[in-house]
């Protein structure tokens, strides 16, 4: 491959390994007198980016709602982080994608995945005493994307097409992606084993600065695919047209003890994990991204109009 020497450049935040509140929430230990979890007391964590918060601040207002008391620890960065927070007990749930839970946790690779991804997930990770509840009607999986003028400019429209563009323009070979995309299997490695290239400079950003970068710092960049910021920068996403990337459905994971001792939860989150589609993702998302609302509120306001909230 007559590329040039691969660099990889870190740049920004995102290396923090630690556990942060991010406000919001009911921190004060008190639960409601009523409702189906009055008395209980719940710890609900996310990993760092928006939708991950955002799936952390509606499961902790449905809680609320029916009475638990919510200890708000979302925005843990990394997945490894977060997944030893809920099985060490430092917190009691988060939302996790099914190609996490396969690849990252389970330690399977992305050319054995079963049809039924999420059930294989669920009865797999049950042995390690965490229980997935029935996945929302979303998935947010990986993708690749470049400037629509660029791609229009070039002809691209799929990842065979950025490939060959990028083995006849190395110049052009630089991807802006995060920590954790950039060394999981199911990530850059694997893509670009899958697609026969390899980008000659990673520039690793915190997640939160990739969508204004994609054009500037770098040509191409990772994305998640419910993410809003895709159109507010006028972004293409690229086609997985060999289908690499594994299926990453939305389901809130917790210990099964937890979910034993209070069962009412997966009643509760049941028709809120029904009610969130794709476009209702992209759209909530962008409201906090795009619109700078406070993930809180958009959780509250949501789950009132949808009439969620007992």
């Amino acid at each position: 491959m007559n590329l040039k020497a691969r660099t990889i450049t870190a740049v920004g935040a995102g290396l923090v390994l630690t556990l942060s509140a991010c406000g919001g929430g009911n921190d004060d230990g008190g639960a409601a007198s009523s409702g189906e979890l009055a008395g209980a007391e719940l710890i609900v964590g996310s990993k760092e980016f928006t939708e991950s918060i955002l799936l952390g601040q509606i499961t902790a207002v449905a809680l609320e709602n029916a009475g638990a008391a919510v200890e708000d620890r979302t925005g843990i960065s990394g997945s490894a982080t977060v997944r030893e927070a809920l099985e060490t007990g430092e917190v009691d749930m988060y939302w996790d994608y099914t190609g996490t839970g396969w690849v990252n946790i389970l330690g399977n690779t992305t050319t054995d995945v079963p049809e039924d991804l999420y059930a294989a997930v669920a009865e797999a990770d049950a042995e390690n005493g965490i229980a997935w509840l029935e996945p929302a009607n979303f998935e947010n999986t990986y993708r690749i994307a470049v400037p629509s003028s660029f791609a229009e400019e070039n002809g691209l429209s799929t990842m065979s097409d950025a490939a060959a563009y990028i083995q006849e323009n190395p110049d052009d070979a630089t991807v802006c992606a995060a920590s954790e995309f950039i060394n999981r299997d199911d990530g850059l490695p694997g893509l670009e084993e899958a697609y026969g290239f390899e980008f000659n400079n990673v520039v690793e950003l915190d997640l939160n600065l990739i969508y204004t970068q994609i054009g500037e710092e770098c040509t191409f960049g990772e994305v998640f695919s419910t993410d809003a910021r895709i159109v507010s920068n006028d972004l293409t996403v690229l086609e997985d047209d060999q289908e690499f990337f594994v299926e990453y459905q939305g389901a809130l994971t917790l210990r099964q003890e937890t979910l034993d001792e209070y069962p009412a939860i997966a009643d509760i989150m049941a028709p809120i994990s029904e009610a969130l589609t794709d476009e209702t993702m992209t759209e909530l998302n962008g409201r906090i991204d795009n619109d700078g609302e406070q993930p809180r509120d958009v959780a509250e306001e949501w789950l009132e109009s949808e009439g969620l909230l007992g």
